[in-house]
């Protein structure tokens, strides 16, 4: 084959090769842009009735995050605190009363999920609705169940400004970091429990 014919032959291909090459570059690229979307692609807030089973069946499991209320709450030495103060953080908050044989009965388990998560972004936290004259009642009780700190709410207010508003005691309220209500649960429950834990461990993996 003579050199003019064999420039005419490869004129002839390239424009078919180039064709071909630009169609696979197309077809990479754009399984890049999948990949890199996919990656970059907030993820929602993780389902947590999973979890609805055992001694949480009874579970609340609002499909939209609740807003927390901004109740002021103290200390047991009198500081005022919000929930607020522990965005960051999960929370489990329960409020509870000494004079609340469930609420009582409870009090360990919600102990022991603290203890389990002393080292990370975790908070228990219980708050009591007993007044003056129960106090020592309330000291005795979290004596009992280390490294529980509770907080006071005398007023009930906390328990009005929940929407919706608390049913009875316990009730305990699960937010997430960002500080959003999650989960529910109206009445006493195992806190220690693998269902409990499970939800704690959904929402510290949350970004």
């Amino acid at each position: 084959m003579s050199e003019v014919q064999s420039e005419a032959a490869a004129k002839k291909r390239n424009p078919v090769r180039l064709a071909l090459g630009g169609v696979v570059l197309v077809g990479v690229a754009a399984v890049l842009y999948v990949i890199a979307s996919a990656s970059f692609k907030p993820s929602g807030p993780a389902d947590l009735t999973e979890f609805k089973k055992g001694t949480l069946e009874k579970l609340d499991v609002p499909a939209t995050p609740r807003a927390a209320p901004d109740t002021v709450f103290t200390s047991l030495d009198g500081k005022p605190a919000t929930l607020a103060d522990f965005k960051g953080r999960v929370v489990v908050m329960n409020l509870w009363a000494t004079w609340c044989a469930p609420c009582k009965a409870e009090m360990p388990t919600l102990a022991k999920l603290q203890a389990a998560y002393a080292t990370q972004p975790v908070t228990v936290l219980p708050i009591t609705v007993d007044r003056d004259g129960d106090l020592n009642l309330v000291n005795e009780e979290m004596a009992a169940n280390p490294p529980l700190k509770t907080y006071r709410d005398p007023g009930y207010k906390i328990s009005f400004a929940l929407q919706p508003r608390a049913q009875g005691y316990p009730t305990t309220v699960i937010y997430d970091r960002q500080g959003r209500e999650r989960a529910r649960m109206g009445g006493p429950a195992d806190w220690s429990g693998p269902e409990a834990r499970g939800i704690v461990e959904k929402l510290l993996a949350e970004k």
